[in-house]
């Protein structure tokens, strides 16, 4: 279901008995996540622990709901926050068995469709109760997908006066209309028009754009936004009948092919290189100037809507999503929208595992960790046939992790499809901080965080390291401390702290932190021993003000204060 915010639907359920019928309507949403109560739900994508905090956060983040329980309960969850119909996204109520679909909220955005095709998965009737849905079989308001009503203003009067009687022309062609039980009559007092192009609209008239306008451009261009808006002009085209934006595939990286896009808030896609509009569009009517290949920019102008996934390939995005330590709680709603919005899903076997599950209609590229760089090149390959594709890291992915790899790829790459990808980098919390949060909060003053691992970097820098962050006070956090290619680096690191700080300073050993073998201990840089730690252990060494206290359950806090020197409380 493509819907108007460009959000794939939450579906919302308070217990395992509307499972079943929550998979039935994800199956026929595509990207749709089920967000399920933390205790009564098993085997949700999403875990939530207070519903109204749940559903208050996807309605202000604009996203779909479809929520399993009475509507009375949605209602006065969100009434607090309404205030404006066209923006609010569509929410649909479904009762807890599947029995009943009620479309709540987001008649301008398309909840009477998104409730039809839930109702039709779950083989019941929608409740619509639009009045223009139920007497018309049309909401004027919310043209279909293809359409864009251009003085939306002159809705309501226009619907009035249809409600009270009156008659109306259609001039263009819309087949959505003619499929309506709206009242047409040649001599109508009220009129509808459907044009690509910019026209006044009179009173008592609605005017609709159909998407049907092809916009081709050559990339090597300056100003080509403003190229396109002159052709528009020209030829008295509405920007809202621009349909679809493309361009050659050499020019996919092309930074002015793509604001050009953004402009107009259509998807671009690129083609063969030397192609014609009208060869990829195939139901174009007639082309308003010159071909692809011969100037920067052509317009074509086609019967119907453009059907934009029959056109080329679409611009591939890759999507760096951290995941945290382990823990779904701990998890970005950014991360799990990205992981529930891609086609493929990159990464090491293990962080692969922590990120799912996942839906059969999405493909799982699991790998050795060692392999960073040939993952990175798979994923930026697969994003540039124009798929949408997520890499995942445990932790934060920029931390010595996949962003980098991925950076670094595309860095050496000259290949213009990989440079054309929409790359976006989710963060995660980190090792450290999970840790560090365990804890209490060592990390409270400056830090910093060093790898262990010598694999891609010399063991004497890392030496350099230490012994500069040492010599700086600064608290350390030890990554990849230790593995059985390297059982001594560990030792040697903290024989170069010990030079610098007391025997009694704290040291946290996080062991699968936010994982169910999780382990937090607090000893001293004077007794901790790296038998004690493998890699699946960060290491936080304290500062010279770090320090440790009682809590409860007989173990310890442990932290570092924000003040340095001569404490300022006041700070």
């Amino acid at each position: 279901m493509a819907t108007v915010s460009g959000r794939a639907p939450a579906i919302v359920i308070l217990g395992d008995g509307s499972l079943a019928a929550a998979r039935r309507v994800q199956t026929s949403l595509a990207g749709a996540t089920i967000h399920g109560l933390a205790g009564r739900v098993t085997g949700a994508d999403v875990a939530f622990e207070k519903f109204g905090d749940a559903v208050r956060t996807l309605f202000q983040d604009d996203v779909p709901i479809v929520a399993f329980c009475a509507a009375g309960i949605v209602i006065r969850t969100i009434a607090p926050l309404l205030s404006d119909k066209r923006a609010e996204p569509p929410v649909v109520a479904v009762a807890e068995d599947g029995s009943a679909v009620v479309p709540l909220l987001g008649g301008l955005r398309g909840v009477n469709d998104l409730a039809r095709q839930i109702a039709t998965a779950l083989g019941v009737a929608p409740a619509i109760t639009t009045t223009g849905e139920v007497r018309f079989g049309a909401t004027l308001e919310s043209p279909p997908e293809g359409y864009e009503l251009g003085n939306p203003g002159a809705s309501k009067r226009f619907m009035a006066d249809l409600l009270a009687g009156e008659k109306v022309r259609l001039v263009g062609n819309a087949p959505w209309l003619t499929q309506t039980r709206l009242p047409f009559d040649p001599s109508g007092r009220l009129s509808i028009v459907v044009t690509p192009h910019v026209v006044e609209a009179k009173e008592r008239e609605l005017v609709f754009h159909p998407r049907s306008v092809v916009v081709a451009l050559q990339g090597g261009q300056e100003d080509l936004s403003r190229l396109v808006t002159e052709a528009l002009v020209r030829q008295k085209l509405s920007p809202q009948s621009v349909g679809v934006v493309i361009a050659a595939e050499r020019d996919a990286a092309d930074a002015e092919v793509h604001a050009v896009a953004e402009a107009l808030a259509r998807p671009v896609r690129f083609v063969a290189d030397g192609t014609s509009p009208s060869a990829p569009v195939g139901v174009v009517r007639d082309v308003v100037e010159g071909p692809f290949v011969g100037g920067p920019v052509a317009l074509a102008v086609a019967a119907l809507p453009i059907d934009v996934k029959k056109i080329g390939r679409a611009q591939g995005r890759l999507a760096v999503v951290g995941l945290g330590p382990g823990t779904h709680g701990w998890m970005a709603p950014d991360a799990r929208r990205a992981l529930a919005s891609s086609e493929d899903i990159v990464g090491y076997e293990t962080y692969v595992r922590m990120a799912g599950p996942f839906r059969g209609d999405q493909t799982v590229h699991a790998s050795d960790n060692r392999e960073e760089m040939d993952r990175a090149r798979q994923a930026l390959a697969l994003a540039a046939t124009g798929r949408s594709v997520a890499v995942v890291s445990s932790g934060d992915p920029g931390i010595f992790a996949m962003a980098a790899a991925v950076m670094e790829a595309l860095h050496e790459s000259t290949e213009p499809a990989w440079h054309g990808v929409e790359l976006i980098v989710i963060p995660g919390i980190s090792a450290a901080q999970a840790a560090a949060a365990r804890a209490g909060a060592p990390l409270g003053h400056d830090f910093c965080v060093l790898s262990l691992s010598d694999n891609l970097k010399p063991w004497e820098t890392i030496e350099q390291r230490l012994d500069h962050a040492a010599a700086a006070d600064l608290a350390v956090a030890l990554y990849n401390p230790t593995s059985a290619a390297r059982p001594w680096q560990l030792s040697r690191a903290l024989e170069i702290l010990r030079v610098h700080r007391a025997p009694e300073t704290p040291v946290i050993l996080g062991r699968d932190v936010g994982r169910p073998a999780e382990t937090i201990t607090i000893v001293s840089l004077g007794t901790v021993s790296p038998a004690d730690v493998d890699m699946r252990t960060v290491v936080i060494i304290g500062s010279s003000t770090t320090r440790t206290f009682p809590r409860l359950g007989g173990k310890a806090w442990a932290y570092t204060p924000r003040w340095y020197g001569k404490p300022d409380r006041k700070a």
